[in-house]
């Protein structure tokens, strides 16, 4: 048994979870905050956001409102800071998508505040984990930042996530898949208790998606619908705080870093570059690992990426259009020397990143 020490940040303090978690939880945020800021970014969701700030004014807080303009950024984290100490606040409270969310997360950990996560779409786990990434102000993945702790609330409504449109929750689906055949890979003859469990949970975890996803989507009022929601939002962070930093992303997530190097896959979801970057991974597996139950798994997964309405190839991604010298860059920053796709058991290079990413569809019918 190895004497070395683990540290995990394995959960949020508090999970809120179900339907009018939101107004209940509002006690359990006062505990935290009496003037919170409020970090939002969607002009979507913007109404939305005003209706829960009222809901603070009214249970007698005091919160602040601040908008992102763009991702997860040091820019904004500079402006939203001075705000949040000019006025005051005690905790933030991060009510978006993946990118605000981890946003408020970096903001609490480097200003010693309360965190309360609210996500409004169960398109990542964003809400539970303790990191975050950081993008340039163009939306290029720079990096990921370690956090000393999980949120000390998370409340997950299902009304507020229902609302989301079903392209984010299949977005979701699509990031919560990848835990499975990433972590086996980089995990999977890992010695440790922990991490083995992790690795088993991520399957059960692909399993449930693959068997409910498409039911989810059929019917967002439905059982089926909760499980895969929860699943996407909360199981898949859990996974990552047992599993700790030796259940590691592999090339789904490098994939997805560098295709954000490209402007063009901007009105592209986090998941939805992840679960093509899964396609490109088990290709990669496939050909350089020559495991041929990888070009399988690819084949099985087509199908279904297809009918929740995920892109399984370049032109699907909106990247049609993109030149040689583009793709290029991308796989570059793919295989950068500190990228996750190193975690691979075999070497990967650019060229081998490219021919992967243009064959996702290739040979479905091949025999195995």
């Amino acid at each position: 048994m190895s004497n070395s020490l683990s540290q995990h940040a394995i959960a949020p303090a508090e999970v809120l979870r179900g339907p009018g978690a939101w107004l209940q939880g509002i006690p359990r945020l006062a505990a935290l905050g009496q003037r919170p800021l409020v970090l939002g970014r969607s002009a979507v969701t913007a109404q939305l956001r005003q209706q829960l700030v009222a809901d603070l004014h009214q249970a007698g807080l005091q919160p602040h409102c601040a908008e992102l303009q763009f991702d997860c950024c040091e820019e904004d984290l500079k402006k939203v800071s001075a705000i949040c100490q000019n006025q005051g606040c005690d905790a933030v409270v991060a009510i978006g998508g993946g990118k605000v969310l981890d946003a408020g997360k970096l903001l609490a950990h480097r200003l010693s505040l309360a965190c309360i996560t609210v996500p409004t779409s169960a398109a990542t786990c964003a809400g539970w984990t303790a990191l975050a990434n950081i993008y340039s102000v163009e939306g290029a993945f720079l990096g990921d930042v370690a956090l000393a702790r999980c949120p000390d609330l998370l409340i997950f409504d299902h009304d507020l996530v229902r609302q989301a449109p079903a392209r984010t929750l299949a977005s979701g689906i699509a990031d919560a898949m990848a835990k499975w055949y990433e972590s086996s890979v980089s995990s999977g003859a890992s010695g440790d208790g922990l991490v083995q469990q992790a690795v088993q949970m991520a399957r059960v975890l692909r399993d449930q998606l693959m068997l409910e996803a498409e039911f989810a989507l059929q019917d967002p009022h439905g059982a089926a619908w909760e499980r895969v929601a929860e699943a996407c939002g909360l199981s898949a962070g859990l996974i990552g705080g047992i599993g700790g930093a030796r259940c590691r992303t592999v090339a789904a997530h490098a994939v997805h870093n560098g295709l954000t190097q490209l402007e063009a896959s901007h009105g592209r979801l986090h998941g939805e570059k992840v679960g093509f970057g899964i396609l490109v991974q088990l290709r990669l597996e496939e050909v350089l690992g020559g495991n041929q139950l990888a070009g399988q798994s690819r084949r099985q997964l087509l199908p279904l990426f297809r009918k929740l309405g995920l892109p399984v190839s370049l032109e699907e991604l909106g990247l049609a259009e993109a030149g040689l010298h583009q793709l290029q860059q991308a796989c570059a920053f793919a295989c950068s020397d500190d990228s996750d796709l190193h975690h691979l058991p075999f070497a990967v290079g650019p060229n081998d990143l490219l021919a992967a990413l243009v064959s996702t569809c290739s040979s479905e019918r091949q025999p195995a």
